[in-house]
Parts: C-alpha cells; structure tokens; sequence
C-alpha cells in the first residue's frame, strides 16, 4: 500500500473478528513502534504486548468496561492489545549525561512532557502499520482510577506511566466510523498558519 492511501484511510476501528493476527505481522508492528523519534534518542518507552484470547482478557478483566453495557461489544475480540507506556526517568536521566548536561534533572527544561509526546508517536506508528498490514487499530486510554489494577495486574513498575492502549486485529464487515466523524476534518485554512497567524 502507499504511504499517502495509508494515511488516507487510517480510522479508529472498534469492532474486531475475533480472528488471530500472524505473528510475524505482530513482530512488525512491534518493531515499527520502537522507529519513532525520540528526543537526545531516551527512547523512554516500553510496551506490554497482548496477544491472544487469554492475554486480552487479562486487560478486559482488569481496566475494560462492564461488557454487557458497552457500546463497542467487538472491540474486546481484539487480538492484539499493546500498552504504550512513557518513562519520564529515561529522558531526565539521558539529558544529565555529559553530551547534554543537565545535569539538575529539572523538569522545567523540558517545553512538553516529551516521554509522553515520544510515545504517542510509536503509537501512532503502530496505528498506521496495522493498516499498511491491512489491519485496523484503535488508540485509546485506560481510566485514571484503574491505572493501580493495571499496574497490578501486569506488574509493572511506577516509573512507567501508561499513556493509552492500542487495540489491532481485523475489522468486521458491520464496523462502522465513529459519528463523530460526521464533523469532517477542520478546513486546513482554519489549522494551517502560513508566514503569520
């Protein structure tokens, strides 16, 4: 597939056939993710992959909604969860090292929190090569008040904050976009600032 049809038709799916992903599609998918830029390359991220009925369920268990009153009932069939989870410590700790010197670990220096943006874009990655791969995918967050089950349930460590979940597998015939689309995408004139605001 094109880059540009890629782009073009990437979606949020939420309904998924309950239909295995290839392995080796979901070692792409992986390996695409740790492609993303990062800044002074921290690459201050970790991903906790869920493949299969047993794992996934683990997750639903754990952070998802109450299924029988859930409006995406097909999105738990997903085969393949990965949490992106941001280590804040790993860029603080890469910028005091000699070549950048802050060495005061401040996070006043940082203009965004670059740990959570960095991830975002591996997840994004991820989002597009389950398309190019002729998959769909979904983004989105665990609950504020279930992130301490999560971390139980999985055992993962503090320093590691989950920033969303990306949900991959094969989309069913009866998925349909979100309403919210409906609104279109904004005019570029209205997003794009040319030369001045």
């Amino acid at each position: 597939m094109e880059f540009q049809d890629v782009v073009r038709t990437r979606r949020m799916v939420r309904s998924f056939a309950a239909r295995p992903i290839e392995p080796a599609t979901v070692e792409r998918i992986l390996r695409n993710a740790q492609r993303a830029p990062s800044a002074g390359f921290s690459q201050g991220w970790a991903f906790l992959a869920l493949c299969g009925p047993a794992e996934t369920r683990r997750y639903w268990d754990a952070v998802g909604p109450d299924p029988s009153d859930f409006a995406y009932p097909h999105l738990l069939d997903a085969p393949l969860l990965v949490v992106c989870l941001s280590d804040k410590t790993a860029y603080l700790d890469r910028y005091a090292e000699p070549d950048k010197g802050w060495t005061d670990r401040d996070e006043a220096r940082w203009p965004a929190p670059y740990w959570d943006i960095d991830t975002g874009m591996a997840a994004m990655l991820m989002l597009l090569t389950a398309v190019d791969a002729g998959l769909g995918a979904l983004f989105f967050g665990i609950p504020p008040e279930k992130i301490a089950t999560f971390r139980q349930t999985f055992g993962v460590p503090d320093r590691l904050q989950p920033i969303g979940t990306v949900a991959v597998g094969y989309p069913r015939t009866d998925d349909r976009p979100s309403p919210s689309l409906r609104r279109g995408h904004r005019p570029p004139a209205e997003v794009v600032h040319r030369g001045h605001w």
